[in-house]
């Protein structure tokens, strides 16, 4: 046969690749001869059969290689083989041999069985020629010939075969690669070498190490050998390739002599040839595996170093894929989805695990998957048929294959679900896996498949969201799937169902499942807050499954829920659970969740553990939560009274008391909701009697399951309910009393003051009992009586009292050194016999006891509570201050502060039992001046507080206030929520911020003030601040607002930094915060009192700040500066003043520091530690009073230009300053602390003082403001007590009295007009000495020396500006014999101070004689001196009382003892209007002596100097009973002696003359008519005294005890009334039923002696 493809034909490269290709398939094992010589028989054989000799150098000839390739026509680039054969590939021109098995044997050994080459069935029927003799070449150069380093390189591991069977040359290259052997050696054929270089090259990888990344076995190649074809320069075509052939392995040279003989072909022609070698091919084709070979990116490597080009594999699997559907009779896309399943199925079985594959797994699966895309691409693969085959596989597939299926959009999960048969095997499928993934992302180990498991979770269940619950626009995607809806929602069921089994099993499960639930839980928050799944379908799915949850396993009762339900608040309930509600709020208003959860309880059976625990979880995540449930209650009463409900009924009340479980913080608590529901007229229950019938129907079933708090809730704050229908309400209140005996609570142990207010557990009658002693200790405190309700317990709740109340009110103690409250209220009860004298001497011996303990252990008491919960604290904190920094756990913020509340709980109650002491509503007591912390709750505080400060500081590290988190705020929340801590917290803040603030750093100060914003911010869960001042300041309460700025005092120079940095910290804080808030809103978050501060210390320290008030700026204020440590606080204060929006604050009316609230604070100041020297407070207080206040309008805080109303501020401020400070003793007015604002004073009231000089006719001129300001601070009062109001009284005249003496002397006068002429008014001054000035002296009828020496000095000073000096002080001396008579008397006690400086004064401003009154009273001085010296008697030219005014005073200096006596008795007979004066200034002293013994005489002595003057008047007969007389008859002298004297001495009068007794006899009231009258009118005043409870003055005990003194008066009148006249007798009838009433004896004694009287009259009239 000859050439059948002509001689001119020349094979391209392709084809003879693709012909080798064929050739070495035969070298196949699957031959059954062990001969390896049987390559070169077939090669001999297809040469005969072709005719061509394949090493045939001539120009025309080709290799039978090539010539096989083309006759078959295969262009395929790869033919892979069945498992265990050698795989053949051409990948970037490379042929590979892949063979797992033991490496190649050395010469001489037999050749592996499964290396012997098959007979193809093709070739069957063909004789073998015998071999031929090849005339080998030497292949390879001599050694010499080699280059030097080739020559250096040791032979390789493997000796080379040169020669077996008949020309068969191995050649194993050295480290198995090309580069070492043939890629730089020319193999000698018998035409010539091959070129090293150019041509197509064709090469074998490297060999591989068995159990390397590869497939196992050693990667070699055979049947391979070198062709080339000298073409000769001439007969080549241009640009034709020559091939060169190297080899890896074994190569075989065929035998060549020369140019071979042409042999002719066996084959019939190139169709039978072509026929023949596509049998053999497909013979050997192996689909499964071709799917799995793809080609890789261009790798460097080959021959030479020439990169190796990528030859597409895409029309060659297509074209196989065709070819063998056609032949099967099959479409190709349904060949190609077959092969396919069946490769994935392969993989899937060799997989370990049910839902991950394996690294070389996973490489193979992707390979697959390149190909099917590209088979897709070409159209030739089937989608429907392909999920179809995967759902007939054995075993489900792997999951991390469907992802990948579903990832690289080849098939969705969503269309391999519809194609399911049965979609509850889908199901659990899906389930299965799922949880297996949860599971697999918990694993350490590799990461890589963690972070693989969290995708296959997070993908799948966006899918299950997408088509479970479509959106609207996707019904019609809806309407193509329809078993993938049911599925995927029955997939999210099923899981659901996983995580609330493990919810409800919670203490069963180990912790593994509950770390795989919550990974499934995360995935759905991540699928759901992404963004993946659109917010239509987000709703759906959150909706549907709260209601599943709601719905879940309904198996609690209503009883059940009653009982429990204390145990479901967000702290105790799973977290499992709470995080399930909190995924589902992010998708989810508060509003659409409550109404979701309505919509279920109207039209479902609920799980009540479910349904409350979300309640809670509501409260505590979402602030809005509150009063949409307040509205949700109201809704359900609504509609059970409407329809008479008892369902609505039970689920408003769970649902409200579950609310109030999570503290008042949160939600108000049950008790208030009780009331504000039930507890007035209003109610829905007030309606009609059906309702209530209803209402108490419905409390009445509850009463078999009730907790005792809330039975007593409803017993101390029952409904509302008619008079009518009291016994519906009687009946419920008895059946409550006997389900709470049945508790074994019993109602006569319900404390005196019980709070109901807290259902968290039964409150104790030990805690009770202490509540009790609070709250009793409280009323003690304020009333100084024995409160009602403990002398009614003592009474009536007799057990109570003695087993738990005094128990509790007598704890042993380290009592104080001065006695506090709670001792004196125990020294009353003892004196009121309520204690029993055996308890109160145990309790006296315990107290002894523990002194001592403690005096010999300084420690102290250890604390009795367990350090556990309090390490339990610090870590919850500590989770908190990583919550708090990053943003992203923002979420987790309120469970953690749940947590956190609960573990507090545990702390407070195991230190003490004072928590259930601690009244809900009752004001929290803090002395300011030492506040009290309890050990335990005081580190307690500091951890919290601590805890605060580093949370701020490290989130304001990351970002600004208004960009953080509400973490802060929902923290001191919590904190506000625990009522038996707050006492605790402020009292801790007062000892940071009053006693230790100045020594705070920069960090605490910003914490603290960040801490008192929050506060303010909660100031509706804080009740009253009772803050105590001090010893000789009442009590305020105040508003926790309020307490913050008396805590900021400003005295030294160290206090008044840290006051400019803790009020400009808060204020920056609030202003970044809120920054996003109305000015409304932060009118009400700013407390005034802090911004206030600000006002008075930046100007006051920044000279910047003293401008115009309303300056705009723009400076903004940065956080971060602040937050940083800096010394420069006042650069920080001015850019704050700078800001527009604090000036905007500034205008608003509450927060102007107003003239008064100025000077106040200016008051507080130390000059000597002022942190401004003398010279600059002296410019800071002129800028402030005439540029600021001064010119200011009143609505803003000024006096409009009005010096009067400045002079009104500062006169009031320097009051109050004084009645607020403590200072040693009382009326001692703040002047030293501030002596130039009183100069400022001084200068306004002489600034003042001239205008009205040059405006006469004025209406300022008319009247004198600086009494009117006094008598009206006097009129506004204190309050309280009538002791209180009497001691506030005394101590504002005295400090009057200083105030007066402070200022100009001729203040004190008033210049007045009659027609042109001025004149002296002292009117004013006379009326506010006789109303108030004289009631506080102590003499009692003299002014203290200063006041009257200064208005003496004023007097004169002011007599400047009369026309007739002289004239105008004698009037007003005058004046005052009548309308002021107290001035003469006190100028009669001082005239020897007051003589020189009047007449020095006197003589200095007129240098004439003194006024003709004010030598009267010198004159009168003078006589009473002689008169004691010598006894000379001149005649009186002043009233009589004056000169008895000077007698007596002067008798006084110079002690009334003898010579005093000797007096008396110089006087003569007529002298009565002189004694009867100095009885009664003899009677003042001794009152004196008794109200104030160390301003005046000391009893006895003035008692005796009495006796003297009583003597003496009775022995000279003078009446001495007009001193006595009642107002209205009393004679004109005792009229001015009275007005003379104060009201508390003239009341204290029968107690003075009673004080006599000693001296009288039994006919003293027989001499004149009236005496009896008045000794009785006296005893029955003296006795009123006593019954009203007034504080009558006690005196020595012979003599001066009230109780001895009234006994002798009653003594003495009982022996006196028989011995009067029936006349004197019958005058005190009038008398007669005051005496019956109270003192019966001496009544009766008057009654029958004027009986006897009558009698005598009427025998009188009968003679």
């Amino acid at each position: 046969m000859g050439d059948p493809f002509g001689a001119a034909h020349v094979p391209s490269p392709e084809l003879l690749v693709k012909a080798m290709e064929l050739w070495v398939l035969l070298g196949s094992p699957d031959f059954p001869e062990p001969v390896l010589d049987r390559k070169a028989w077939w090669m001999g054989v297809i040469c005969e059969r072709t005719g061509m000799d394949p090493a045939d150098p001539a120009p025309g000839s080709v290799s039978f290689i090539g010539q096989v390739a083309e006759v078959t026509g295969f262009h395929a680039p790869l033919i892979p083989v069945q498992p265990g054969r050698p795989s053949l590939s051409l990948r970037s021109g490379m042929i590979n041999a892949q063979l797992a098995g033991p490496v190649l044997s050395p010469p001489g050994s037999p050749l592996p069985p499964r290396l012997t080459p098959p007979v193809p069935p093709a070739l069957t029927n063909m004789a073998p020629p015998s071999p031929p003799q090849p005339r080998w070449r030497k292949a390879g150069r001599d050694r010499a010939a080699l280059p030097a380093n080739e020559r250096s390189r040791p032979p390789s591991a493997a000796s080379q075969w040169r020669r077996r069977a008949g020309g068969l040359v191995w050649r194993e290259a050295a480290g198995g690669g090309c580069d070492g052997g043939c890629g730089r050696e020319d193999v000698a054929g018998p035409a010539g070498p091959f070129p090293a270089a150019g041509g197509l090259r064709v090469a074998a990888p490297a060999l591989r190490r068995p159990g390397g990344a590869g497939q196992a076995g050693l990667l070699w190649a055979q049947g391979l050998w070198g062709l080339a074809a000298d073409r000769a320069s001439a007969a080549e075509p241009p640009g034709a390739d020559r091939v060169a052939v190297p080899c890896t392995g074994p190569v075989m040279l065929p035998p060549s002599k020369g140019r071979a003989r042409k042999r002719k072909s066996t084959f019939g022609s190139g169709a039978e040839l072509k026929e023949a070698a596509l049998r053999l091919l497909d013979h050997h084709q192996n689909l499964n595996d071709l799917l799995l070979e793809v080609e890789g990116s261009a790798q460097p490597g080959g021959l030479g170093g020439v990169e190796h080009q990528e030859v597409p594999s895409e029309p060659f699997i297509v074209s196989v894929l065709q070819d063998k559907a056609s032949r099967l009779g099959v479409p190709t896309a349904t060949l190609a989805a077959k092969t396919a399943v069946t490769n994935i199925e392969r993989l899937c079985q060799a997989a370990g695990s049910p839902w991950l594959l394996d690294l070389e797994q996973r490489k193979r699966l992707s390979c697959l998957l390149r190909v099917v895309k590209d088979l897709l691409a070409n159209n030739v693969f089937c989608r429907s048929l392909f999920c179809r085959e995967l759902w007939k596989m054995k075993d489900p597939p792997v999951l991390e294959t469907v992802w990948h299926l579903h990832r690289d959009d080849i098939v969705g999960l969503g269309e391999l679900l519809e194609s399911s048969p049965t979609a509850p095997a889908a199901v659990e499928w899906l389930c299965r896996g799922l949880r297996g993934l949860c599971e697999q992302a918990l694993e350490q180990e590799p990461r890589g498949d963690v972070e693989l498991a969290g995708h296959l979770l997070s993908d799948f269940a966006v899918v299950f969201l997408q088509n479970g619950f479509p959106q609207t626009s996707e019904l019609g995607k809806q309407l193509e799937f329809k078993k993938v809806p049911h599925i995927c929602r029955a997939v999210l069921q099923r899981m659901l169902a996983w995580v609330l089994d493990a919810v409800g099993k919670e203490k069963q499960q180990d912790v593994s499942t509950l770390q795989a639930v919550r990974s499934w839980l995360n995935v759905l928050g991540v699928s759901v807050c992404r963004g993946a799944v659109q917010l239509d379908s987000c709703q759906q799915f959150c909706r549907h499954t709260l209601t599943e949850v709601l719905t879940y396993s309904p198996v609690l009762k209503v009883s059940d829920a009653i009982h429990l339900q204390k145990e479901w608040s967000f702290a105790r309930t799973c977290s499992l659970l709470t995080t399930l509600y909190r995924k589902l709020l992010v998708a989810l208003s508060t509003q659409e969740t409550i109404c979701q959860l309505q919509q279920v309880l109207e039209t479902h059976e609920v799980n009540w553990q479910h349904v409350l625990s979300c309640v809670s979880t509501l409260v505590v995540c979402q602030a809005e939560a509150a009063q949409l449930i307040k509205d949700l209650l109201s809704c359900l009463l609504t509609k059970a009274f409407e329809n008479y409900d008892m369902e609505n009924m039970i689920t408003a009340f769970l649902i409200a008391r579950q609310a109030a479980l999570e503290g008042p913080a949160l939600f108000m608590p049950y008790s208030e909701w009780f009331k504000a529901s039930f507890g007035n007229a209003g109610g829905l229950h007030g309606s009609s009697k059906k309702a209530v019938v209803f209402l108490f129907e419905f409390l009445s079933e509850l009463v078999p399951f009730e907790a005792a708090p809330y039975l007593k809730v409803h017993i101390m704050y029952p409904p509302f309910v008619p008079t009518k229908h009291r016994s519906v309400l009687l009946e419920y209140i008895t059946l409550a009393k006997t389900r709470l005996a049945d508790l074994k609570v019993a109602i006569e142990d319900m404390g005196l003051y019980e709070d109901l207010s807290s259902a968290d557990e039964p409150v104790q009658p030990q805690g009770q009992a202490l509540r009790d002693v609070e709250k009793a200790l409280q009323i003690f405190e304020t009333t100084r009586k024995i409160p009602t309700s403990v002398i009614e317990a003592s009474i009536f709740r007799r057990p109570y009292y003695t087993s738990w109340f005094l128990p509790a009110l007598l704890r042993p103690r380290v009592l104080p050194r001065a006695p506090d409250v709670l001792m004196a209220f125990i020294d009353a009860l003892k004196r009121a016999d309520k204690i029993p004298p055996n308890l109160y001497s145990t309790y006296t011996q315990a107290c002894c006891a523990l002194q001592v303990k403690m005096l010999q252990d300084e420690s102290g008491v250890e604390s009795s509570h367990s350090k556990e919960p309090v390490e339990q604290l610090k870590a919850e904190l500590a989770q908190l201050r990583t919550l708090v920094v990053d943003q992203a756990k923002c979420e987790d913020v309120p469970a953690q502060i749940a947590v956190i509340s609960d573990r507090l709980s545990s702390i407070l109650g195991h230190s003490s039992q004072e928590k259930e002491a601690a009244a809900l509503n009752s004001p929290i007591h803090i002395d300011i001046s030492a506040p009290g912390l309890e050990p335990c709750h005081q580190s307690v505080v500091d951890l919290l507080l601590t805890s605060f400060c580093q949370s701020l500081i490290a989130a304001s590290s990351f970002n600004p206030p208004d960009r953080q988190c509400p973490c802060l705020s929902l923290f001191v929340k919590m904190m506000c929520g625990h009522r038996n801590l707050l006492a605790a917290l402020l009292g801790r803040l007062c000892q940071l911020i009053y006693h230790q603030g100045p020594s705070l750093n920069d960090a605490h100060i910003l914490g603290l003030a960040a801490f008192v914003i929050h506060l303010s911010d909660s100031r509706a869960l804080i009740p009253g601040v009772e803050a105590k001042f001090g010893v000789s300041q009442p009590e305020k309460l105040l508003p926790v607002s309020e307490f913050w700025p008396h805590l900021l005092v400003c005295r030294t120079e160290e206090s008044f930094a840290f006051c400019m940095r803790f009020c400009t910290a808060a204020a920056s804080y609030l202003l970044c915060k809120f920054s996003s808030c109305s000015h409304e809103d932060l009118c009400a978050l700013l407390p005034p009192g802090l911004l206030k501060k600000l006002q008075y210390l930046v100007p006051r320290l920044c000279l910047e700040a003293r401008g115009i008030l309303c300056q705009e700026g723009s400076t903004d204020l940065s956080w971060s500066s602040l937050s940083c440590p800096s010394p420069n606080y006042r650069r920080a204060s001015l850019c704050l003043w700078k800001q527009a929006r604090f000036q905007e604050l500034l205008k608003e009316e509450g927060f102007q520091l107003s003239f008064r609230e100025w000077l106040l604070l200016e008051l507080e100041v130390h000059p000597g530690e002022d942190i401004l020297s003398a010279s600059e407070r002296q410019d800071f207080h002129y800028w402030a009073i005439y540029q600021r206040y001064l010119p200011a309008p009143s609505a803003w805080g000024g006096c409009d230009g009005d010096l009067e109303k400045a002079c009104g501020v500062i006169i009031n401020a320097l009051l109050d300053a004084s009645q607020r400070s403590d200072l040693g003793g009382c009326g001692q007015l703040k002047m030293s602390a501030s002596p130039d604002i009183l100069c400022k004073l001084q200068e306004l009231v002489l600034e003042l003082g001239c205008r009205r000089k040059l405006l006469p006719g004025s209406v300022d001129a008319q009247r004198h403001f600086l009494f009117g300001i006094l008598q009206e601070r006097l009129k506004a009062g204190k309050g309280g007590s009538a002791l209180g109001e009497q001691l506030w009284r005394q101590q504002e005249l005295l400090l009057h009295t200083r105030l007066l003496v402070a200022l100009p002397a001729s203040a004190l006068i008033a210049t007045a007009h009659k027609g042109k002429k001025p004149v002296l008014d002292c009117e004013d001054f006379f009326c506010f000495v006789n109303s108030e000035l004289k009631n506080i002296c102590s003499r009692g009828y003299a002014l203290p020396y200063d006041i009257t020496a200064h208005f003496f000095r004023g007097l004169l000073g002011a007599s400047l500006g009369c026309e007739e000096a002289a004239e105008g002080v004698s009037a007003v001396l005058r004046a005052c014999q009548t309308r002021c008579p107290a001035l003469l008397c006190s100028a009669a006690l001082w005239w020897p101070r007051l003589e020189p400086i009047l007449c020095s004064q006197w003589k200095r401003l007129f240098g004439a004689p003194l006024a003709e009154e004010l030598e009267r009273l010198r004159q009168q001085q003078c006589w009473a001196t002689s008169f004691l010296s010598s006894g000379v008697i001149s005649p009186l030219s002043a009233p009589p009382w004056i000169a008895a005014a000077f007698l007596h005073c002067t008798l006084q200096h110079q002690s009334p003892g003898g010579r005093g006596r000797t007096a008396l008795q110089r006087l003569g007979t007529d002298t009565e209007q002189l004694l009867v004066p100095l009885l009664f200034f003899s009677l003042m002293d001794l009152i004196s002596a008794k109200i104030a013994p160390k301003d005046s005489l000391d009893f006895e002595t003035a008692l005796g100097w009495a006796l003297e003057m009583f003597r003496c008047l009775e022995g000279r007969g003078a009446a001495w009973t007009c001193l006595f007389h009642s107002a209205e008859n009393e004679p004109a002298a005792a009229l001015v002696l009275h007005s003379a004297a104060s009201a508390r001495h003239i009341q204290l009068l029968p107690l003075a003359f009673y004080s006599l007794t000693p001296g009288f006899h039994h006919e003293l009231l027989a001499r004149e008519h009236t005496s009896l009258y008045v000794a009785l009118e006296l005893y029955i005043q003296l006795l009123r005294l006593f019954v009203e409870g007034q504080d009558l003055p006690p005196g020595p005990a012979e003599h001066g005890e009230p109780l001895e003194v009234m006994a002798r008066a009653r003594r003495f009148l009982l022996a006196a009334v028989p011995r009067c006249p029936a006349h004197s007798v019958g005058l005190t009838r009038p008398l007669l039923p005051a005496c019956e009433e109270l003192d019966p004896e001496l009544g009766a004694t008057l009654l029958r002696f004027s009986r006897l009287e009558v009698e005598l009259d009427e025998e009188l009239v009968l003679f």
